[in-house]
């Protein structure tokens, strides 16, 4: 194992952006392109939400300071779906009225789901840089759909490999959140489980809505099944996951905690503080580690946000900036902003000049990724062990 150290970090919204340090090429007079982004600003997502329209925010100052798009300055509009499906759906038809040329949306699947045909009847191209269910690829609802984070099913393989390789779990619990997210990742996590071939048996199941914040019964029910690992899937970094943790430690339950990939935040930390020790998971960007210490577009992006910020960007605000470079990318090495063009351009072939560094896209719009196992071994100074 390889120790390494994440810090404690703290939000602080700020208004506005850090601007580029080098002087900006000539950006040509005309409209400004407008981009929207769509993600919780309030609610038990809230802070999260705030963190990755904040990050667009800073990657679009950072792009202008480089020329724009098409020669043109970006300007961002930010609305708030209150991680709510019919909220989603007004704010998709207000950015029509807007007439945004891309949309960077998606903390919570079922929203993201809600919005995806509004937007795709407007003909405005939709990133979704968070939310993970893998219908949002389906291509039914959005068949130009690109996502930067990585998917429920790509995740199940590396949960699986977790529990059974890594903790040698035999008996599994799952604290799911009962939507289009939690569930598919459930189903995923599972059907992975049966692919390595080694025995293991499902001892409960307890499911919640996204915005439960008291779990004390099904974590009663969690402690009499006596799982060896439970993987809790639940996408409230903000407030029930954090309330999940403190409560499951509450009852004294002896599994393994594993957080479902990407779970694992610095809101998390910041509210379960000790609590969070001892919990397995995965995630596939950190800050300040290898390889992403190392890529140019990510140390200047990181620089920008501490200056707005006062901290690094978590695995959100950099999926955020990722999804708006994608889009500016291949924008620019389209020469259009046409959605079928630039669409074709990301769907299926790399993308370079991200936080990401150079994103691989497969043919359905869904970005490549690398994952990295941990442990976390002090939750109070969010210390972790990156897992061999």
């Amino acid at each position: 194992m390889r120790r390494t150290y994440l810090g404690r970090r703290q939000f602080t919204f700020v208004a506005g952006a850090a601007a580029a340090s080098l002087a900006a090429p000539a950006i040509a007079q005309g409209e400004p392109i407008k981009v929207g982004t769509i993600f919780p600003q309030s609610g038990p997502a809230g802070p999260n939400g705030q963190a990755v329209a904040s990050a667009v925010k800073i990657a679009a100052e950072m792009i202008n300071a480089k020329g724009g798009v098409l020669g043109r300055r970006l300007v961002v509009v930010s609305k708030d779906d209150e991680s709510t499906p019919a909220v989603g759906v007004t704010r998709a038809n207000e950015m029509v009225a807007e007439k945004v040329a891309v949309v960077i949306e998606g903390w919570n699947s079922p929203v993201t789901l809600a919005m995806q045909p509004v937007l795709a009847r407007a003909d405005i191209l939709d990133i979704t840089a968070v939310s993970k269910a893998d219908p949002i690829l389906a291509g039914q609802a959005n068949p130009f759909a690109i996502r930067l984070n990585s998917s429920n099913g790509q995740d199940g393989a590396v949960v699986a490999e977790i529990l059974l390789n890594k903790l040698g779990a035999k008996r599994v619990g799952f604290l799911t959140q009962n939507d289009a997210y939690g569930n598919g990742a459930q189903a995923v996590i599972e059907a992975e489980l049966a692919k390595l071939g080694k025995p293991w048996e499902k001892v409960v199941v307890e499911q919640f809505p996204f915005k439960q914040t008291d779990f004390r019964v099904s974590l009663a029910n969690v402690k009499q099944a006596k799982p060896d690992a439970v993987v809790a899937i639940n996408a409230a970094e903000s407030s029930g996951m954090p309330a999940l943790i403190q409560q499951y430690r509450q009852a004294g339950i002896d599994g393994v905690f594993v957080g479902a990939v990407g779970t694992i935040l610095p809101t998390v930390y910041k509210i379960a503080g000790e609590a969070t020790t001892g919990i397995v998971s995965a995630d596939i960007y950190f800050a300040d580690l290898p390889p992403f210490d190392k890529i140019k577009e990510n140390v200047e992006f990181v620089e920008a946000f501490r200056k707005v910020h006062n901290e690094a960007p978590d695995k959100g605000a950099a999926l955020g900036a990722a999804a708006l470079e994608t889009w500016a990318s291949a924008a620019n090495a389209a020469k259009s902003l046409d959605r079928k063009t630039v669409a074709e351009r990301i769907r299926g072939k790399s993308v370079s000049g991200t936080v990401l560094g150079d994103v691989a896209f497969e043919a359905n719009g869904q970005a490549k990724h690398k994952h990295t196992i941990f442990k976390v071994v002090d939750g109070k100074t969010a210390k972790i062990e990156v897992m061999k």
